[in-house]
């Protein structure tokens, strides 16, 4: 009977599932204008990482208040990355196809120009993947948003990198294995992200005296 009792591992990993399921369908209902994408992504982030430290109480009431009180900021944030995302994929066609039909002597500069196109991807896909749950984490300016977000994905690359290994885990799950996965979808995703970046949210939003106090 202990197996099945509230404090047991089982039953504390069976109501994170439930909360990612829960979470997942608040987050699809409120990113599909579109341009709320990123206020959902970021109150999706706050509710979990809410979760992850057994500071749960009302999921809903944290989801909804972050989304209210993120909305500007996140959605910003959002529109900025939509657009850049969507100028780097217009550009990755181009120049795709003019190394593809281009005589050997200007394949190469596409190509040169193509590698440089990729890192640029890379890093973008860095600050995307750290500045939701950044911007659940801690107050500041957009532009340190970006900054910060940039700076942290960079410094602890192994953080961005599980990340996506999430994601794209999830996605192939969903699309090859089995679709009704999708019920979980981006809860889960962020409930685990949520689980690897958990501490070093902490560390990098805790400043350091206040640390100093506490272990005080």
């Amino acid at each position: 009977m202990k197996f099945f009792s509230y404090e047991s591992r089982f039953t504390q990993i069976l109501l994170k599932l439930c909360y990612s399921c829960y979470l997942n369908l608040f987050w699809i209902i409120c990113s599909l204008p579109i341009v709320t994408i990123g206020a959902s992504t970021t109150a999706l982030y706050y509710s979990c990482l809410k979760v992850i430290r057994d500071q749960e109480g009302n999921v809903a009431k944290h989801f909804f208040t972050s989304f209210r009180d993120n909305f500007k900021q996140s959605t910003i944030i959002w529109l900025i990355m939509l657009g850049v995302g969507l100028f780097m994929g217009f550009d990755f066609y181009i120049l795709y196809n003019l190394r593809l039909n281009s005589p050997p002597s200007l394949a190469v500069l596409w190509t040169i120009l193509l590698a440089i196109l990729i890192a640029l991807i890379v890093l973008y896909t860095i600050v995307l993947l750290m500045i939701f749950p950044l911007e659940a984490s801690v107050i500041n300016t957009t532009a340190a948003m970006f900054k910060n977000a940039f700076l942290i994905g960079t410094h602890y690359l192994f953080a961005p990198i599980l990340v996506f290994a999430i994601h794209f885990a999830m996605f192939f799950a969903v699309v090859s294995v089995f679709t009704p996965l999708i019920v979980l979808g981006e809860g889960f995703c962020a409930m685990l992200s949520s689980w690897v970046l958990n501490s070093l949210l902490i560390a990098v939003t805790t400043p350091a005296e206040v640390e100093e106090e506490e272990e005080q």
